[in-house]
């Protein structure tokens, strides 16, 4: 074991003063943070406790929309009023998520911080892995692969984002607010996480010593009629295969706007613009739904093992596009 040390910030200016350091790394629930310390996969020299900040809050912001403070537990935001009917798809997503006892501790911004599930990722005897070691290679790439992505993945790193409550926040056009040694910042969840390129290492944008401060969800004409669908080995506390989070806005019958986003086949959220091109202006009938499903992978680049995710990430779209259409 190397030397750590634990301090508890009294308030955000004194987190981010503290988190400045690098190998200092916040910790809230601990849900992810600490099995990967415990793995020897996270080496932090400084773990700074960001629990005790008042930033648990969930209120209606003046253009109403909602803002959930950080810290707020999956629990909370899920079955939280504000967030619960109007936002559908984000409650479901997040009860899809984990187990209730890990709901109970996971706060919403470590929810977005969490780290691929990958197996090569997350056993250090596996020497293979330029997300842990940068330069060493992928394990995954002609190893087993049967969990990793169909899209957006580079010769790198094949892994997938694990968050099922981030699938749900693009598709909902929300906003994540930091806060850091350089100021506050507001960007687009979508903007949030990265794709691996030549640097897996890197999840996301987010700087040494910034805070995840809030979630804003804009109010949104489709929210209302949305659904996220999650396809997994099991029913209780797995992973996604592939997911679903769609939102719409109808009009007699015919498709106004949209957002379509998939999970469990990127290393981001992946929001399938041209599924929702075909989809724009349509009447949701079974015909374009099919045309959608399948414009949605038609980039997919599987592996071995994985093959199998392109033709079921179609038949996840036609279904929860059926129940968000509420089509029989």
């Amino acid at each position: 074991m190397h030397s750590i040390s634990y301090e508890r910030a009294r308030d955000v200016a004194h987190a981010i003063e503290l988190g400045s350091t690098p190998g200092s790394k916040f910790i809230g629930g601990g849900t992810n943070l600490l099995d990967l310390y415990k793995s020897g996969v996270e080496r932090p020299v400084r773990l700074i406790d960001v629990s005790r900040i008042a930033l648990n809050g969930i209120e209606r912001l003046p253009d109403g929309g909602v803002r959930i403070g950080a810290m707020a537990s999956n629990t909370q935001a899920a079955n939280h009023p504000l967030v619960r009917t109007p936002y559908r798809v984000l409650s479901e997503a997040i009860l899809n998520g984990a187990s209730a006892q890990l709901r109970n501790m996971a706060t919403v911004g470590g929810n977005l911080l969490q780290r691929t599930r990958c197996y090569y990722f997350t056993d250090p005897a596996f020497k293979q892995c330029n997300k842990r070691e940068p330069g060493s290679g992928c394990a995954a790439l002609d190893g087993f692969n049967r969990i990793h992505a169909i899209l957006g993945a580079s010769d790198a790193c094949i892994a997938t984002n694990p968050s099922d409550m981030a699938v749900a926040l693009v598709a909902l056009d929300a906003g994540v607010r930091l806060a850091g040694p350089e100021g506050e910042r507001t960007l687009p969840v979508a903007e949030f996480h990265r794709l691996p390129g030549d640097e897996p290492q890197f999840d996301s944008v987010i700087r040494q010593g910034e805070l995840i401060m809030a979630i804003d969800l804009p109010p949104s004409a489709f929210a209302a009629r949305s659904h996220y669908l999650k396809v997994r080995d099991r029913a209780s506390y797995a992973f996604a295969l592939v997911s679903v989070a769609v939102a719409l806005d109808l009009q007699d019958g015919a498709v106004r706007d949209l957002r379509l986003v998939l999970g469990g086949v990127a290393h981001k959220p992946w929001r399938a613009l041209e599924a929702e091109d075909v989809l724009r202006g349509q009447a949701l009938g079974e015909e374009v739904i099919k045309r959608a499903a399948a414009a949605a992978v038609a980039g997919a680049q599987p592996r071995q093992h994985n093959a199998f995710k392109v033709e079921l990430a179609q038949r996840a779209i036609v279904r929860a596009l059926h129940s968000a259409g509420g089509i029989a």
